[in-house]
């Protein structure tokens, strides 16, 4: 019988292959067992003697170079399996290349840059890039928007690795923080010094791609800070998850509750199952001090290594250019799955499933598995069902006892400790933004509507979030928003405008308001035909019509006995009595009157009907002025070439928007910071146009919104948004919330109860129409003269006219009519109404005369 492995420095007879790996290593002893079994099971069926000598590299590229050379030189071997690290295949690519002896490299990861520069570089184990994919959906499963990545910095295929496992996360939209070489974890101060720093971040979920020796000491350091326990979430990559099986007083010890990802091949089928028996003993007799003897995935890739040299060799004594060739068209299914090489790029097909571990006690837990292009499945066979996460699973065991979805992955406030919120102390706008002192009780209350959207937004998070408000007694909101840069507050509510020059110190949620800039301008007249009417209010225009019908009616009844034109049918002395009324405010004098009784009651009426009608005139003059100038600047353009005043909220940037981009001069804009001084500007006439932020201009409408129309477009800037550290990984659930707020309709309801109020409040003085209450004390002069000349002529004339019952319910509706006269000039906001009691009155007088 033929020897299929020969002694170390002898030259053997036949096809030689070489093998390259750190003896010392875990990984070291599966791949020498399983590479002396496959070349067993070879030697039963194949036709070629082939013959293994195995080198060891002591973890060392030097080593690994040297053992390359002398089988090279002086074992005469036709290929070189192996090594295991990237650095050490580093070193044996240009030995191989330029004596071309295929190497078939067994490193995790190979450049595609090297495998162009070695052509006789062969990735041999399949690409675990697309285990960063499987990462990056886990962690999208359980909702989590920030990462923070540890990687082997002098390890150069993890810098290879490490951007893919980036563009899967960025393509799942979760964002890495932090990304932590563990070059600088290599000490114990280091360790400690940069993983303190990792704690006092808000993400608490770390995904750790290193090296089994180095990874072991990160995780037992981690355990020592308290950094294995509650809130933590830790993901492992292939090269730690795949030793696992074999390190079991290490994961007991310091790496309960990780999640770990490792590569996957079938441990069901008949031939895996008898080659792990053989393995078994193999390792236990050469291995005794292991207490694990369980094949793992690298002892399963090293096996198809050697069977990929037997066949590419198998029949000939193929060497060089032409068996690369034959290496790269080799197809099998072998335990490690399919073997075949991509040709260009020398590399074997990569991975696309792999299986998903939970740690618990001193060995693992089988998660599922994630497929390329399919997602989670429990199992793996024709009809497995495949989901796009993984939290219909069995629940997970994470550090500390199982995980409650709500709360994990960053650093949660408590009821001792709940988060602070800075509020403006000194808002403009207490509709927005309303902080109410109690010296007293020391205790301060907060109210308005941003108050109100960001409590209605915790009430709807997944998980409890305690929390304070605290006034930010400054009036300056990018000072305020600096106080999060500083991490004096966890974040900032408000009515706190979003802008691009704050987004270096915060971050902000998605507008809750509507966003822009509106152009706000006193409102023109609705309808233009009937503007005579405006100088006075509309109980103005009736109780004066009433008023001269009364003194028309006294002037008449006093006069009627003195002048036969104003007797006659009952048709005819209505006619003359109503246009008696209103003549005589032009063309009747006191020298025409028979009686002095109608000759008082006109005096103090013409004295009344002058003053009526110069204010008439006077009011009508100025708001025909006033239309003439509100219809000169509907516009940017129209301010602009009129080298009119604006004003404008609080906020430099609006001064800089103004000056900048709209070229106002800087000497025609004015700041005010109050939704009254806006109004008093106007009045005064200090300023023709005031721009506001949309809510605040829906505000200034709902509050003077018969006086004020907004004109033209909306600028697109600005809207008010609730401000986060930069990352906070709070961030992306709190405008999951916000949006929930705005599609049942509650941000709705707030923005009616505090910002657009149903009814327009109806201050007659402020369309300038001029009320009762300018001329209440001459109306009650004028008709208190004329009731007493009224009641005088009555008394005087006796029986003789209408009898006593007459006389008695003349003076009864004269008293209820000055009574209500009295009424309605006392209660000048109700003066509608008391016209609408009035007309029925002075109806019922006329008919009891």
């Amino acid at each position: 019988m033929l020897k299929k492995t020969a002694a170390e420095g002898v030259h053997a007879q036949g096809i030689n292959i070489g093998a390259i790996i750190d003896m010392s290593s875990r990984i070291g002893k599966e791949q020498r067992v399983a590479m002396e079994i496959a070349m067993e099971d070879f030697y039963g069926t194949g036709n070629q003697t082939l013959f293994l000598h195995i080198k060891d590299s002591h973890r060392d590229p030097v080593c690994a170079a040297l053992a390359a050379m002398d089988l090279i030189n002086n074992q005469q071997v036709q290929a070189i399996l192996g090594p295991q690290t990237w650095e050490e295949a580093l070193s044996v690519a240009e030995i191989s290349s330029q004596t071309q002896v295929p190497i078939l490299s067994l490193a995790d990861t190979t450049p595609k840059w090297a495998t162009e520069r070695w052509p006789y570089l062969l990735q041999a184990s399949p690409s675990k890039q697309e285990q960063m994919k499987a990462i990056a959906a886990i962690v999208q499963s359980w909702n989590w928007h920030q990462v923070t990545v540890i990687y082997e910095g002098t390890d150069s295929s993890a810098i290879e690795v490490t951007p893919s496992l980036f563009n899967a996360l960025r393509d799942a939209g979760v964002g890495v923080i932090q990304a932590a070489a563990a070059s600088r974890l290599h000490t114990a101060g280091q360790q400690s010094k940069e993983l303190e720093k990792l704690k006092s971040e808000q993400s608490r979920v770390f995904v750790v791609h290193l090296s089994f020796p180095l990874a072991v000491r990160l995780f037992e350091k981690a355990k020592k800070m308290k950094m294995m326990e509650k809130d933590y979430v830790w993901i492992t990559t292939n090269p730690i998850t795949s030793l696992v099986h074999s390190n079991a007083s290490i994961i007991s010890s310091s790496m309960q509750g990780v999640i770990g990802v490792k590569s996957y091949f079938s441990e069901r089928g008949h031939l895996f199952r008898e080659i792990r028996q053989r393995f078994r003993r193999k390792f236990s007799i050469e291995n005794p001090k292991d207490d694990n003897n369980e094949p793992g995935i690298y002892a399963a890739e090293a096996y198809d290594a050697v069977w990929t040299m037997a066949v590419a060799l198998n029949g000939s004594n193929r060497g060089g250019q032409e068996l690369l060739e034959t290496i790269l068209q080799v197809d099998f299914h072998g335990l490690s799955g399919k073997v075949q090489f991509i040709k260009f790029i020398n590399e074997r097909a990569p991975a696309n499933r792999f299986h998903i571990i939970n740690i618990i006690g001193n060995s693992y837990k089988e998660l599922g598995f994630w497929s390329k292009g399919l997602g989670f499945s429990k199992t793996i066979h024709e009809n497995s069902i495949y989901r796009s996460c993984m939290t219909d699973w069995e629940q997970a065991l994470w550090p500390e006892g199982p995980w409650n979805t709500s709360s994990r992955g960053w650093i949660t406030a408590t009821s001792a400790n709940p988060w602070r919120i800075g509020v403006p102390g000194e808002s403009g706008y207490r509709e927005f933004v309303h902080v109410e002192y109690d010296h007293l009780g020391n205790s301060t209350s907060f109210s308005g509507f941003a108050i109100e959207v960001f409590r209605e937004t915790i009430k709807r998070l997944p998980f409890i979030l305690p929390y304070e408000f605290i006034a930010f007694k400054n009036t300056s909101y990018d000072e305020l928003v600096k106080q999060i840069h500083l991490k004096k507050y966890d974040a900032v509510v408000g009515d706190v405008v979003i802008l691009a020059s704050r987004y270096q110190l915060a971050e902000f949620t998605k507008p809750y308001t509507e966003t822009g800039l509106m152009l706000i301008v006193p409102a023109q007249a609705g309808n233009r035909e009937l503007s005579f009417i405006r100088p006075f209010t509309k109980s103005m225009w009736v109780l004066t019509a009433v008023i001269t019908v009364y003194n028309g009616f006294i002037i008449w009844l006093i006069e009627r006995n003195h002048c036969p034109s104003l007797k006659g049918s009952m048709l005819h002395q209505t006619g003359i009595m109503l246009w008696l009324a209103f003549n005589t405010l032009f063309s009747l004098h006191g020298g025409k009157m028979h009686s002095n009784l109608s000759r008082m009651s006109m005096v103090v009426w013409l004295f009344v009907a002058l003053v009526i009608t110069q204010t008439y005139t006077a009011n009508l003059s100025s708001m025909l002025t006033v239309q003439k100038l509100d219809g000169a600047a509907p516009n940017v353009e129209a301010l602009l070439n009129s080298n009119a005043v604006v004003g404008y909220g609080t906020g430099s940037y609006l001064q800089n928007y103004l000056v900048d981009v709209l070229r106002f001069k800087t000497q025609n804009i004015r700041n005010y910071t109050t939704l009254e001084a806006y109004a008093q500007a106007f009045k005064n006439k200090e300023i023709a146009a005031v721009f506001l932020e949309v809510p605040l201009a829906k505000l200034f409408l709902a509050k003077y919104c018969r006086r004020f129309v907004s004109v033209g477009p909306t600028y697109k800037v600005g809207g008010f948004g609730f401000a986060f550290p930069r990352g906070s990984p709070l961030l992306p659930s709190i405008d999951e919330a916000l949006l929930k707020v705005s599609e049942n309709g509650i941000l709705m309801e707030l923005e009616n109860r505090f910002i657009n109020p149903g009814n327009c409040p109806d201050v007659e003085d402020e369309n300038h129409s001029l009320s009762l209450r300018s001329f209440g004390t001459l109306f009650i002069i004028t008709t208190g003269t004329s009731t007493i000349s009224l009641a005088i002529y009555i008394f005087s004339r006796g029986n003789s006219m209408l009898g006593y019952a007459t006389i008695w319910r003349l003076m009864l509706a004269a008293m209820r009519f000055w009574a209500c006269q009295r009424q309605i000039t006392g209660r000048s906001n109700n003066a509608e109404n008391s016209v609408n009691n009035l007309a029925p009155q002075a109806s019922g007088m006329q008919s009891l005369v």
